[in-house]
């Protein structure tokens, strides 16, 4: 029997390629997303051109915030499973608005945990961020470090909706699963983030904007690994578990450039700019536990995920 998934932020970067592998591998997929206006709501009705004409997939535009709203949904769809994607995203703009992210991150994943008692979901994977650990200065990172280091609202909110997903286990016995995903990249990629920015400046002749001297590092991880995680994690029978996933092979800033240089062929502007506030210094997964647990790795090398996205970026700026 086809098991019910709700997947919450599918039209997003990582939720809309969520949407299409699991309906791939035939799952039933209830997506809801609010398109709200972080980026071009336009970019996110183009991710989902692919779900929508599939007989297994149905949308719900809505906000995680509108409880009541939820309610009817769960009530009427009957969830088995809950991926809980939807966010305010970014570090930077978080600083700028906190009480946004609070109110989303937070009370928005409250929600869908009490609902999720309220209705016996058998699983709750809920996608957290490796700005949970902040600047630690311990490397690589695990699971059980006391990310004591947190440096954003972005980081705040999403440590302390994983404690809310955490006493619900304790207290409700929803099984569930955090998954703190590093530095994403790939096809749909969101705009804001540096593989979009600098492929697209670099492509146009535009001047790249190099926040610090070039030596942050980043572990940044292809989509397609990411969504193999997600998908193991979604059918491994677990109580609970707070899992990296992450390349494990942190690339610093100006590495990343070099990369890039040489899949295009094309030299870059740089304009070299102070570190921003809320930027980490570096992110580096320790993915062991995850290995053990999941038996899942990553598999893209970052050069042959580069290469892929900005193939992606051509033909996309072709159409």
């Amino acid at each position: 029997m086809i098991k019910k998934i709700l997947i919450t932020g599918c039209a997003g970067f990582i939720g809309s390629n969520l949407t299409d592998k699991l309906l791939k591998l035939e799952y039933q997929v209830v997506g809801m997303d609010n398109f709200n206006d972080y980026y071009d709501p336009k970019i996110k009705e183009n991710n989902l051109k692919n779900a929508l004409t599939n007989k297994n997939f149905k949308l719900y535009r809505e906000d995680i915030l509108n409880f009541e709203k939820l309610k009817k949904i769960f009530i009427k769809e009957k969830f088995e499973k809950i991926v809980h994607l939807a966010a305010r995203a970014g570090v930077r703009p978080s600083i700028s608005d906190p009480q946004l992210y609070y109110k989303v991150n937070i009370e928005g994943t409250v929600n869908l945990l009490k609902l999720s008692v309220d209705f016996k979901v058998d699983k709750f994977v809920f996608g957290s961020s490796s700005s949970v650990y902040g600047n630690s200065n311990k490397l690589p990172f695990l699971e059980d470090d006391l990310c004591d280091k947190i440096i954003s609202p972005y980081g705040a909110s999403k440590r302390s909706a994983e404690f809310f997903v955490e006493s619900f286990w304790h207290s409700f016995g929803l099984k569930s699963q955090v998954l703190r995903f590093f530095t994403v990249y790939g096809p749909r990629g969101r705009p804001d983030m540096a593989p979009a920015l600098f492929t697209k400046a670099i492509l146009k002749g535009e001047t790249i904007k190099q926040f610090g001297d070039g030596s942050s590092s980043r572990d940044y991880t292809y989509i397609d690994d990411i969504t193999g995680g997600i998908v193991k994690a979604i059918n491994k029978n677990l109580n609970f578990e707070i899992l990296n996933l992450g390349n494990n092979k942190p690339v610093a800033l100006k590495d990343f450039i070099l990369t890039m240089e040489k899949i295009t062929g094309k030299r870059a502007k740089i304009e070299k700019l102070p570190a921003q506030m809320g930027d980490v210094v570096i992110t580096h997964a320790d993915i062991t536990k995850t290995g053990r647990i999941l038996g899942w790795k990553p598999v893209t090398k970052f050069e042959d995920g580069l290469q892929k996205y900005i193939a992606w970026i051509n033909s996309f700026s072709a159409q």
